[in-house]
């Protein structure tokens, strides 16, 4: 049996340097979309413990889950916000397993994948120029179009190359997990994003980051039924709350999403409909 632990797994997911720039047939890979948009595969590059006895790891589930639209490339001209999200990963006995994820975007200091990024742009510019320039034998035409005499589209390869590794910066996504007994929402938010502002902050936190993943899986319990837990963060206090018995299972997302998402009228309509027991179906990429 489980042994009450607030945090079963910690998890790394991001890009793998030694299998390279992969394709996500997953996700729908489109080839005419330029490099940047589209997805590569990600990987489960680290987890801690390797496996629990009550709760066997599944790679295959949590990568995908964790980084469900691949991997993403950005330059530092685009916004590289990190985000969060939670899963569940039911098993065929019926018993569920909760994952938080937080996802941001670190700089690609492998060189051989920058150069794969730039290869691709370059694959997909002349793809583009076949695809896309008419055939004529009237240079005054081509000259006229493209602006170039000399058989160089410099307005298509500003317009297509937007990734130079001589002058831009290559950032890939990455992502941090924890995989919980319970959904703890807020308090895994909140440990994954001190997580992450330790390693991005210029001051080293004040113990070694190991030492507070250490923490998390081993050191904190679950609260008990009906009680409140404390317990220390990489940069303050991290607060979750248990219900008892007699009241209604933990829920521990904000409805005030909800509403942003839907807006009232539309939330409205789902409450009725789910008092009047109809078929709901919430469609989202």
């Amino acid at each position: 049996s489980a042994p009450g632990r607030f945090a079963d797994y910690f998890v790394i997911c991001g890009l793998d340097t030694e299998t390279g720039l992969e394709p996500d047939e997953l996700s729908g890979e489109n080839f005419e979309q330029t490099p940047l948009r589209r997805t590569f595969k990600s990987k489960v590059l680290a987890r801690y413990p390797e496996n629990v006895e009550w709760n066997p790891f599944d790679q295959d589930a949590v990568g995908m889950l964790c980084m469900p639209k691949g991997l993403a490339f950005k330059t530092q001209a685009d916004s590289r916000e990190p985000q969060f999200h939670s899963f569940i990963i039911t098993r065929e006995d019926g018993s569920r397993t909760f994952g938080f994820s937080l996802t941001f975007f670190e700089e690609v200091t492998s060189k051989q994948i920058c150069s794969a990024m730039q290869t691709l742009y370059h694959m997909h510019n002349a793809e583009y120029d076949i695809l896309h320039t008419p055939p004529t034998n009237d240079k005054d035409s081509c000259c006229s179009s493209t602006g170039d005499c000399n058989g160089t589209s410099v307005s298509k390869l500003q317009r297509f190359n937007s990734y130079d590794i001589s002058r831009d910066t290559l950032y890939v996504s990455k992502c941090i997990c924890l995989i919980t007994p319970m959904s703890f929402m807020k308090a895994c938010k909140k440990v994954l994003e001190q997580l992450h502002q330790a390693v991005t902050s210029p001051q080293p936190p004040p113990l070694p980051l190991e030492s507070y993943i250490y923490n998390i899986l081993y050191e904190v319990p679950l609260p008990p039924a009906g009680r409140s837990l404390k317990f220390s963060g990489v940069y303050g206090p991290i607060i979750c709350q248990r219900p008892s018995t007699s009241e209604l299972p933990l829920f521990d997302f904000p409805v005030k999403e909800v509403f942003e998402l839907l807006g009232v009228e539309n939330v409205v309509q789902l409450f009725t409909c789910a008092l009047l027991e109809f078929q709901i179906l919430l469609y989202s990429q």
